[in-house]
């Protein structure tokens, strides 16, 4: 387990450097190749529900086995390689510093008062309708996005890479784009993507309740906990509304609302406390809570290992 631990360590330093070059080879784009194969193939006709079933079974297996195999070669070579190898794949499995950049390139038009420009760059990280969106719209449509991918997308994979490495982490990143692909309750998925779906709701359900914990004791409010329990549970999503709660009530902002999908409404339940209207700087300040909790995150995992392995010993 430490040797992951080393592994998820190099990767988090590795995105902190280079984040994701657009030019580098990414399996997430490997990934939504093979769930286009399959999808055309498979969502049609009877039993969408076992086919799509079936679909994450393939590709599950696909992604284990090329992963451990890779692995166990490198491994075979010298430690430090597997460690190297192990540290490579979490790293495209993690996304940090993208979700930052994401985030600050809605800052910079805001800064500028340029609307129209912040319009499109939110819409290209959320599914809402961004189009007639003014400035305190625009700015909490940013900071719920840095809120919910703090889990899905830097300490969940984390999480699951302390447990089971590279594999494990590649795995997990392989059901997060099966449910931002085919995981919505539409009719051409509703039944198809509905193991996709349940499958990243078990997989984030743990990460998303430590990574709100650690957002608060972070910053020394673990007091908030009730509340931030309380009003999660209001989310649609069981994983979501943790890390929104949880950055709402740092923040002393509300949360949640209504948005709008292809012109049709959604509202949300609302979180946090209206304390201070949303404003161009609980942008920066909802980047700074993910950064710090992602790193105490680190440390609970290693902490964890630590004890882990302390235990294997005397058992």
């Amino acid at each position: 387990m430490l040797s992951h631990l080393a592994a998820l360590t190099v990767a988090v330093l590795l995105d902190k450097l280079i984040g994701d070059p657009p030019a580098m080879p990414h399996p997430v784009r490997w990934f939504g190749r093979m769930i286009l194969f399959f999808e055309s193939r498979l969502n049609k006709g009877n039993r969408k529900k076992g086919k799509g079933i079936l679909m994450v079974l393939i590709l599950t297996g696909i992604v284990l086995f090329t992963v451990v195999l890779l692995q166990f070669l490198f491994w075979r070579i010298h430690a430090a390689a597997g460690i190297l190898f192990e540290a490579a794949v979490i790293f495209t499995a993690i996304a940090q510093k993208s979700l930052k950049e994401a985030a600050l390139k809605v800052e910079a038009p805001l800064a500028d008062e340029n609307i129209s420009e912040a319009r499109t760059k939110l819409s290209c990280i959320v599914g809402r309708d961004t189009g007639h969106l003014e400035e305190s719209e625009l700015v909490r449509g940013t900071v719920e996005t840095v809120a919910e991918n703090t889990s899905d997308g830097v300490t969940a994979p984390l999480f699951w890479a302390a447990i089971g490495g590279g594999p494990f982490a590649a795995v997990y990143r392989l059901i997060n784009t099966l449910d931002s692909m085919v995981g919505y309750k539409n009719e051409r998925y509703h039944q198809f993507g509905w193991a996709s779906a349940r499958l990243d709701d078990v997989l984030n359900w743990i990460p998303a309740r430590i990574t709100a914990f650690t957002m608060l004791a972070v910053h020394g409010n673990i007091r908030l906990w009730p509340k931030v329990a309380s009003d999660a549970a209001k989310h649609p999503s069981p994983n979501s509304g943790w890390g929104e709660a949880a950055v709402a009530y740092l923040l002393g902002v509300e949360l949640g609302g209504t948005n709008h999908y292809k012109g049709v409404v959604s509202s949300r339940a609302r979180m946090g406390r209206p304390d201070h209207p949303l404003h161009i700087l609980h942008i920066g300040k909802s980047i700074e809570i993910m950064d710090r909790s992602v790193y105490l995150f680190i440390v609970f995992l290693w902490i964890g290992g630590m004890l882990f392995e302390l235990a294997s010993t005397w058992f």
